[in-house]
């Protein structure tokens, strides 16, 4: 059975397309903010109810020395590596836990339309490890909402995984691009190795 291409594809599915290909698959649309909140997209939960929300469950997943969990699922110890900007952290408290495409650049690109369940799985979205991402908390702040078109990470040799991570994100979602982020990514792309990427859509 043929695989479904990224305009095809339905919730569930899972597509591999070379990362040039998936951005020109996305469709192209200006953004909008009217009527952001970070408030419509529910965070931090506690999806499996095992004590610990959002947040800690992706510092776990990412440490490269595993922290240990105390009550209240408060972490100690532990190392971790902010590939932003090619530093390590021994403390939980020095870290900011990423959305790859900001809350709210996701608004802007399509989530407006979502339900409120729908936004509270995009925030919470620990199935495909791209999405969400441990890093200092300065390059994070620096980060802000911005999108590829006005910041990248300043690790010049983490920036083609960063975009390729991006135009996944967006695809996973069906979020559009708009014209100027559209032109950046292609431009950074075209520096970097065209690679596949695999993308399980959540909707």
């Amino acid at each position: 059975m043929a695989q479904p291409t990224t305009a095809l594809a339905a919730p569930g599915d899972t597509v591999t397309v070379p990362v040039r290909e998936a951005l020109q698959a996305l469709p192209v649309a200006d953004e909008s903010r009217a009527g952001y909140e970070c408030s419509k997209f529910r965070h931090r939960v506690d999806a499996d109810r095992d004590g610990c929300n959002t947040r800690p469950e992706v510092l776990k997943a990412e440490a490269v020395d595993a922290p240990v969990q105390g009550a209240n699922c408060v972490l100690s110890g532990g190392l971790w590596y902010s590939a932003y900007d090619d530093t390590y952290f021994d403390s939980a408290r020095q870290l900011d836990v990423d959305h790859l495409v900001p809350l709210a650049e996701a608004w802007d690109s399509g989530a407006s339309g979502w339900t409120a369940k729908e936004r509270e799985a995009y925030a919470n979205d620990l199935d495909d490890p791209r999405a969400l991402i441990a890093v200092s908390a300065a390059s994070n702040r620096s980060k802000a909402d911005h999108d590829p078109a006005t910041w990248l990470p300043p690790l010049a040799a983490y920036r083609c995984q960063y975009v390729s991570d991006w135009v996944a994100d967006k695809t996973r979602y069906q979020l559009a691009v708009d014209p100027t982020e559209e032109a950046a990514l292609a431009e950074s792309l075209s520096r970097c190795p065209n690679e596949p990427i695999t993308v399980p859509f959540a909707r």
